[in-house]
């Protein structure tokens, strides 16, 4: 029987990683010093996407497995956990937070199904460490404009009070009137001000994004 594709990358990225004969440039790396190639890997991948570049995307998500077989034989290597143990982690999760198609749970349409995946999500992370912070499930570090979406998700999800901050109310009617190709020119518009103005746009949404998070934190 002939090996599988995802046996036969393990075994490959284990020789590149071996001390004695393996690659040396694979071998110096640890989880922070390929966080970059995460990054642009990732990257390359949306690119084919948004292309609809089928005869590219295939080798991108080859690219994207890549970075994650190499951070679990990295944590492998030092007793933390392994591929396989990725794997079954992220499938009890699957049918965990899918109870309606694994289980006997019921739900009517989306809306129940993402408060359904919000209750169980939120049942597990009350299981974990404690945190502090009313945005505590914001993962960082995200590019500025993940940042503010997501920071603005936490705010209407927590039914957070903005204040002076954010106009919840013109921003609800501005969205109604906008739409896609409107919304893409609007930012690419704006980046391109702050080209004019030698300003960098994605420094200045994650400063005031942060300044956002800061401010109702504190209050």
């Amino acid at each position: 029987m002939s090996q599988s594709g995802i046996a036969a990358l393990l075994e490959t990225v284990a020789a590149l990683r071996d001390p004695e004969t393996g690659c040396p440039w694979d071998v110096e790396q640890d989880h922070q010093s390929i966080t970059d190639c995460l990054i642009d890997e990732c990257c390359e991948l949306l690119q084919t996407i948004d292309r609809g570049d089928m005869e590219h995307m295939e080798e991108e998500l080859g690219d994207v497995l890549l970075q994650v077989v190499m951070h679990a034989q990295i944590a492998k290597e030092a007793g933390h956990f392994d591929f396989d143990s990725v794997c079954h982690e992220i499938n009890a999760k699957l049918v965990r937070r899918h109870p309606h198609v694994f289980g006997d749970g019921k739900v009517k349409d989306s809306e129940a199904l993402l408060e359904q995946w919000e209750a169980i999500k939120s049942a597990e992370k009350k299981r974990g460490p404690a945190e502090k912070g009313r945005f505590k499930d914001l993962p960082r570090p995200l590019p500025a404009l993940m940042f503010a979406q997501d920071v603005y998700k936490q705010i209407v999800k927590k039914k957070m009070e903005t204040g002076d901050l954010l106009d919840r109310e013109a921003i609800e009617k501005e969205a109604k009137d906008l739409d896609a190709e409107a919304i893409g020119a609007r930012l690419f518009e704006i980046a391109a001000a702050c080209r004019e103005h030698k300003l960098d746009p994605e420094t200045l949404l994650r400063r005031y994004t942060q300044h956002v998070v800061d401010t109702l934190e504190a209050e």
